[in-house]
């Protein structure tokens, strides 16, 4: 048979959903794992959002929508970045799709010629890079770490940018570092990307979910110059308990979402009518239920922060946003384990925390950072406080 395309052949499978798949396989044949590997809160739904939902399938309403999505949620989301972001778009400027990485591989499918490069700020989201290189982009890394609180410098990003470079992509707040940029780092990169004729692929799904009294802060609220040239891409599944319902949106130039458009009506159409019906609902209905998960995650965060931070040799910063804690464990590489492997690197520590001591966390080398593993804090207290348990037994075991 004729081979298959060498672009996907060469795409590296997402470690996030590889690890937790191989937890909820272990989960299923009886054994007692904690699974500290998804992205994705463990609240339910608000039920005012799925009684939205049910009631469109009630009245039948589920036809065919436009390609770009419901007007109603169009419109929907316009009044959300007006009211929330500042930010002034019309329906026409939004495109809703199946998810934010959804949205993510529309912008990059729709910009990227090949041999143009994108920048991407390291510890990264794992989906960033191979989508790029997947449409025949280059990424081009920008190395952070514990010390630098996984910022990178305006200086960085002005020393990267060549005559290929044609996009700047920024996740504020970050996954998997929890990092946040201020308005003053923000106006910076404002600047040098106005000034150098970048677009910025500004990924916002967690924007909500900030701590220590931080408020939502889009790049593309720092100046018309920088909205011009700012695409953002954000969604439902984060802030409202939503991963499952595939909704997201692309805001940005009316040309770019007139291009995604014609792509989407090409490739995916649009999301599911119930799933829509149900966006307009979140967005609608206000931020009480987020603020109530935001309490909640901050007792996580604090907990496990404080935990990591009492074993000696891990280095960890606060996390000032999302839901991830990203430590420094590589003072134990090179050490053996009770049966004499050498962990080498963040693949063999997490490999054998699974294999002997049934904890899933993500290794670091899945986010360009070998020197970290990455635990998500979206569950509850009880399996935080037996998965910081088994993680110190385990690299106590380390010699």
């Amino acid at each position: 048979m004729k081979p298959l395309s060498n672009a996907v052949l060469a795409l590296a499978p997402s470690m996030t959903v590889a690890i937790d798949t191989k937890a909820k396989e272990l989960q299923a044949a009886g054994q007692d794992v904690v699974a500290l590997g998804a992205g994705e809160p463990d609240f339910d739904t608000p039920d005012h959002i799925k009684q939205a939902a049910w009631a469109s399938i009630q009245a039948g309403k589920t036809k065919y929508t436009p390609p770009t999505g419901l007007a109603e949620l169009k419109t929907a989301v316009c009044s959300k970045l007006q009211r929330e972001n500042g930010l002034s778009f019309t329906p026409d400027q939004v495109v809703v799709t199946s998810g934010v990485k959804h949205a993510v591989s529309n912008v990059f499918q729709t910009l990227i010629n090949p041999g143009d490069e994108v920048i991407i700020p390291a510890p990264y989201w794992v989906t960033y890079p191979e989508l790029v290189k997947l449409y025949g982009g280059t990424p081009v890394f920008l190395p952070t770490s514990v010390e630098t609180n996984y910022k990178i410098t305006s200086k960085q990003l002005a020393q990267a940018i060549t005559p290929r470079t044609k996009l700047f992509l920024l996740c504020n707040p970050s996954n998997p570092t929890g990092m946040v940029y201020g308005t003053e780092e923000l106006e910076a990169f404002a600047k040098i990307c106005v000034d150098n004729d970048l677009y910025v692929l500004s990924d916002e799904i967690y924007e909500h979910i900030l701590y220590d009294g931080r408020k939502p802060l889009s790049i593309a609220s720092i100046s018309p110059e920088i909205k011009e040239r700012t695409l953002i891409v954000n969604g439902v599944s984060k802030a409202y308990a939503m991963t499952g319902w595939r909704v997201g949106y692309f805001a940005g130039p009316k040309a770019v979402a007139s291009a995604i458009g014609a792509l989407q009506s090409q490739a995916t159409h649009h999301p599911a009518n119930v799933s829509q019906y149900a966006a307009i609902e979140a967005l609608n209905g206000g931020l009480e239920f987020v603020m109530g998960m935001v309490r909640e995650f901050t007792r996580r965060r604090d907990f496990v922060v404080g935990e990591l931070r009492s074993i000696a040799g891990v280095q960890v910063p606060l996390p000032e946003g999302a839901f991830y804690a990203l430590p420094d464990v590589s003072a134990f590489y090179g050490k053996s384990t009770p049966g004499g492997k050498v962990i080498a690197n963040s693949l063999d520590l997490c490999a054998w925390l699974l294999s002997d001591h049934l904890l899933a966390v993500v290794p670091g080398a899945a986010f360009g950072d070998d020197r970290c593993i990455r635990l998500s804090y979206a569950t509850s207290m009880d399996n935080l406080a037996k998965a910081l348990q088994r993680l110190k037994r385990g690299l106590g075991e380390l010699a």
